[in-house]
């Protein structure tokens, strides 16, 4: 049986999104800053995508709509 394809929400955590490397690049493309943050190291396992949107004004929308495409 196929593995159910990951659905990312609002509420991914970053851990979560960077255990796919295609994805990681997909944040690459949106620029988000995390990916060798010091800090965003420590905090990968409870920021969200919603809070890492908000603090470096990207649009959520369509960061869950790449996410979530393939």
């Amino acid at each position: 049986m196929p593995q159910k394809k990951k659905k990312y929400t609002k509420d991914s955590t970053l851990a979560e999104v960077l255990e796919d490397p295609k994805k990681r690049k997909i944040l690459e493309k949106f620029n988000v800053p995390c990916l060798t943050c010091p800090f965003a190291q420590i905090e990968m396992n409870s920021l969200t995508l919603e809070q890492i949107s908000k603090f470096y004004d990207i649009e959520l929308e369509k960061l869950l709509e790449e996410l979530n495409k393939d």
